[in-house]
């Protein structure tokens, strides 16, 4: 079972088919406290019907228990299309706990595991990956994607533009379309966030 899970219970989306899975790392999971990110996904249901389950972690074992449980146990796996990861990190890494582990590493954990996923980074971290980076990950883990900003918080969060995105993902699978609609809904937004998609 996933620890520490925070779940809008399923059975209030009988006709749910799309789930939002969402991994936020904190500084201690023994703390209790809703996060701003809980109150967000909320909002996300409320307004557009995207049914989420919210989860955190402080360590990069904690992220492989999170990942690990949602991938072996949870029975609607299938129906995630993306993984939202608010972490803290540079270009090519996360940082869990003051350690910085770079997304190779987290692909090497994942291999063949993530097949079909959007893995979406919130601007808590810049993401900038040169191609050869991108491919390595993409092939490693099997996501389809993997997007966030490559412009640092500023004051700025991502929290609204990341809403919209899983919307419209919600009713167009295809990545593409939906990037272009997220920049002609959002242009100033996404110029400004410099949002960015590696496939």
């Amino acid at each position: 079972m996933l620890e520490n899970k925070q779940q809008l219970p399923q059975e209030s989306y009988p006709d749910a088919d799309y789930f939002i899975y969402c991994l936020e790392a904190v500084d201690d999971i023994e703390r209790d406290e809703v996060t701003d990110v809980q109150k967000h996904l909320e909002e996300l249901s409320l307004q557009y019907g995207v049914a989420s389950i919210h989860n955190t972690c402080d360590s990069i074992e904690g992220l492989e228990n999170s990942l690990n449980a949602l991938v072996l146990d949870d029975h609607n796996f299938t129906d995630y299309e993306v993984i939202y990861l608010i972490m803290k990190g540079e270009a090519n890494s996360i940082c869990l706990n003051d350690y910085l582990y770079t997304l190779q590493e987290i692909a090497e954990l994942f291999e063949g595991r993530l097949a079909g996923k959007i893995i979406h980074f919130s601007n808590a971290k810049v993401l900038d990956l040169d191609q050869e980076e991108a491919q390595y990950f993409l092939d490693i883990t099997g996501a389809k994607a993997v997007s966030g900003y490559g412009n640092a918080f500023n004051g700025i969060t991502s929290t609204n533009l990341d809403k919209v995105f899983f919307n419209l993902f919600k009713d167009d699978e295809h990545r593409l379309e939906v990037v272009e609609e997220l920049h002609k809904r959002h242009y100033n937004l996404c110029k400004m966030l410099d949002f960015r998609m590696y496939y």
